[in-house]
Formats: structure tokens, C-alpha cells, sequence
């Protein structure tokens, strides 16, 4: 065995290891990172649902790039169609 072979055999280990020490809690994190995602959504969008902003000036800029994961947010969110009246996505 040469220094390459060993050193390909330790990084193999290696990531196999840090890959069983993060399998258990990626969808933890996940569900953590949605949970987020839907609560800026949620900011981002709080002035069209009527709910006051004291950042509706600066997300209001942020509305035409998240307008393309607004249908699934609001479905998530449990609502069939989109709780906006002059905005429709389905």
C-alpha cells in the first residue's frame, strides 16, 4: 500500500463517517429552513393580507422573487387557493 491508497481509504472513511453523524438530523434541519422560508414568506407578503409591516418598504422589492414559491407556500400553509384577492396563482 502507497501514501495515495491510504490517504483515498481515510477520506472514504471519512466521509462515510461525517456522512452517518448528519443522516439523523438532515431533515430536522430541513424542517428548520422551511419553518424559516415561510416565516419570511409570511413578511414578505403581510402587507397585501393586510397585516401591517414596519418593513413593507424594503420587502417590497423581495415580492417579484418570491412570487414564483408563493403557490407553494400558501398551499403548505393549508390555504386551497390564495388568500390575496387581486393576486391569483392556481
Amino acid at each position: 500500500m502507497n501514501i495515495q491508497s491510504v490517504r483515498r481509504w481515510f477520506s472514504r472513511a471519512s466521509d462515510l463517517a461525517n456522512e452517518f453523524y448528519n443522516a439523523p438530523y438532515r431533515s430536522a434541519i430541513a424542517r428548520a429552513k422551511r419553518d424559516e422560508d415561510d416565516l419570511f414568506m409570511l413578511l414578505v407578503f403581510s402587507e397585501m393580507m393586510g397585516v401591517p409591516n414596519p418593513a413593507a418598504y424594503y420587502t417590497l422589492e423581495l415580492q417579484p422573487l418570491m412570487l414564483e414559491r408563493f403557490h407553494e407556500w400558501h398551499q403548505r400553509m393549508g390555504m386551497e387557493h390564495s388568500p390575496l384577492d387581486h393576486f391569483r396563482c392556481c
